[in-house]
């Protein structure tokens, strides 16, 4: 269950000019444009209403942009959803999983809906031993799991599921920071096969700790977007605090950009 990546000069996750307009009139994102190559992790910082998990759900199709599109692998997402799905894992902030069914029946379940039908038992079993979740809790069912235990399964699948892409909205929300410890682990491994990954968070913390770029959004816009080296010994949070207040100044003060 290992890609191979012989090549790392596309991008496997893309964003072109990508906005999103509610029925309301918000617009969730404005022209926002980033990419994601095979072994990077890109993350975006934000806080609510940022426009954070609206692009990720364009990348999955659960809406249709407004102007412009999101590929996987150079397949536009609304245009052709079905291909661009095959590539893409998805794991949330609460992972919506079936509470009745054990970790490795979960894993069957989305195996075989996701097309892969040739893994054994040992194979979950291999999964969720990496994602760390002990052998004992395999056979017992979800709704007894905490949210640290949900996460690995949805990892679990987004493993098994073999996909290049993988997206995660807000996944180390709620965790203690041993599992966080441990997710962001499990993330650079994971990178190291060559996976494309995106991830939306509140978490400074972790972002410096995992991204090879980091992108700070607001009110639908990317106000700063920097690779890893380039804030390097610098403080994230001050520099997050820093963007977001100079955003604000502008907004609130227009002509304060031609001074």
């Amino acid at each position: 269950m290992k890609m191979e990546n012989d090549t790392i000069d596309y991008p496997m996750l893309e964003a072109v000019n990508l906005s999103k307009r509610y029925e309301d009139g918000v617009l969730a994102l404005d022209h926002v444009s980033f990419e994601v190559k095979p072994g990077e992790i890109f993350v975006m910082l934000g806080g609510n209403g940022a426009g954070k998990t609206t692009a990720i759900n364009i990348f999955l199709n659960f809406i249709e942009p407004t102007e412009g599109e999101a590929k996987i692998n150079g397949i536009s997402t609304h245009l052709d959803p079905l291909r661009a799905k095959e590539l893409a894992a998805f794991v949330s902030e609460n992972v919506m999983l079936y509470e009745n069914f054990t970790a490795l029946q979960n894993l069957d379940f989305f195996a075989s809906v996701g097309g892969k039908n040739g893994y054994t038992r040992k194979d979950y079993r291999d999964a969720l031993l990496r994602v760390g979740l002990s052998e004992e809790a395999h056979d017992k069912k979800l709704r007894n799991f905490s949210k640290g235990m949900r996460q690995k399964c949805g990892l679990a699948i987004a493993i098994v599921k073999d996909a290049p892409a993988i997206l995660l909205d807000e996944p180390t929300s709620g965790l203690d920071p041993q599992a966080g410890h441990e997710f962001i682990k499990l993330l650079d491994s994971l990178r190291g096969e060559g996976r494309a990954i995106l991830m939306s968070t509140h978490d400074i913390f972790r972002a410096k700790e995992i991204a090879d770029t980091i992108a700070i959004l607001n009110n639908g816009r990317i106000i700063m977007q920097k690779d890893a080296s380039e804030i390097a010994g610098r403080d994230l949070e001050d520099l997050y605090l820093q963007y977001m207040a100079g955003h604000n100044s502008e907004i609130e003060s227009p002509t304060i950009a031609g001074v």
